[in-house]
């Protein structure tokens, strides 16, 4: 009779401990469904967000007014930028801007910051009325850009992506050197992480302005030339600015 009573009790002990096992198994390791969430990324600042990917058929308002809603920004305050282009009609699908799974959007402007910088200056323009706009003043002006963009902004990504190089091989006192803008890029100093990281957010806003400049020169229909050169100009910023993300996320896993 001992062992009867025994055996009563250890079966039912045995299947509640691999009850509770199985529990704590499910919450250690989800089922594949739960793992698995197509989304999409905002670089919003130095910030890098996950938001799960709409259907293809959903209006890029959906996206507008929940990161509106994530960042507190007015609706109508900030741009979208995806694949070097400001993204502007609002009722349109994301699958016709080419979203999908781990797309990267950008937030630009906040508010007042966002008229300023999608203008190119001109000194002249509060003395007397522009000039009427030609297939030449376009491209002059497409091209006036991107001599600041060569001349400023590609030196400095690339002494940055060296200066990520240097500052990825471990020290007691690593740092890398500083890239310093135009002219000025003489005896270059050292920096730290902090430091590297605060002048990728840097290049990062420097190049996404550009591409809003670029995306604010209106060609004519007719003006072929104007299209093509500004075609080729937003894919060479969007290439820098691939290059200077890619070259983070990399140091960032090593």
């Amino acid at each position: 009779m001992t062992g009867g009573w025994s055996a009563l009790i250890v079966v039912p002990l045995v299947l509640i401990l691999l009850r509770l096992a199985l529990s704590h198994a499910k919450r250690l390791f989800p089922s594949r469904p739960q793992q698995k969430q197509m989304s999409y990324v905002v670089k919003w600042g130095r910030d890098r967000l996950y938001f799960p990917l709409p259907p293809p058929d959903a209006k890029l308002a959906v996206i507008r007014r929940e990161l509106a809603e994530y960042t507190q920004l007015p609706y109508s305050s900030f741009k979208l930028v995806h694949a070097g282009a400001v993204m502007k009609d609002d009722n349109a699908p994301i699958s016709s801007y080419g979203i999908r799974e781990n797309s990267t959007i950008a937030i630009i402007g906040t508010g007042e910051t966002l008229t300023p910088s999608s203008k190119i200056p001109s000194a002249a323009s509060s003395q007397k009325p522009a000039a009427p706009r030609t297939e030449e003043t376009t491209i002059t002006q497409i091209r006036t850009e991107m001599d600041k963009v060569r001349c400023n902004l590609q030196p400095d990504v690339d002494t940055f992506l060296e200066s990520l190089s240097v500052s990825s091989k471990p020290t007691p006192t690593s740092s890398a050197q500083v890239p310093q803008s135009g002219a000025s890029r003489q005896p270059k100093q050292l920096l730290k992480f902090g430091e590297l990281e605060h002048e990728h957010t840097r290049l990062g806003e420097l190049l996404l302005q550009s591409l809003l400049r670029l995306d604010a020169i209106q060609s004519e229909g007719e003006w072929e030339q104007a299209r093509k050169e500004r075609k080729g100009a937003v894919k060479e910023v969007q290439a820098l600015l691939d290059r200077l993300d890619g070259g983070w996320r990399t140091r960032a896993k090593a």
